[in-house]
């Protein structure tokens, strides 16, 4: 059995993302969804590296990106919880978003006065 998940990018003259779309029939998202940004993580064991396809288009502001990363890494910490078991590093990982999260909003004030 084989499962599919389809992201589309429409690229600006300039080669950037202009539209990102994606659509995950077997999950349950069976009508192309919108996005602005998307990060792709994938493990290749036999290299032991990790590869990235980080994108996001134009329209996606910082205070987006910066709410992105804060659920990207709040959601990671679960995922590590339930792959290893190790409830510390898990913690510290939802620890780490919150600083985060804090530090980027302060950011953000500090770029708006």
């Amino acid at each position: 059995m084989k499962s599919q998940i389809n992201i589309q990018i429409e690229l600006a003259e300039d080669r950037m993302p202009e539209n990102i779309q994606w659509i995950a029939p077997d999950g349950g998202v069976r009508d192309w969804q919108n996005a602005k940004a998307f990060l792709l993580g994938l493990w290749n064991g036999e290299a032991k590296e990790a590869l990235r396809i980080d994108l996001w288009t134009n329209k996606m502001m910082v205070d987006e990106m910066n709410d992105f990363f804060y659920q990207t890494f709040f959601g990671m910490s679960d995922t590590y919880l339930r792959a290893t078991n190790n409830q510390e590093l898990a913690a510290e990982i939802k620890e780490f978003a919150k600083t985060f999260l804090k530090k980027a909003s302060a950011g953000m004030e500090q770029a708006g006065k």
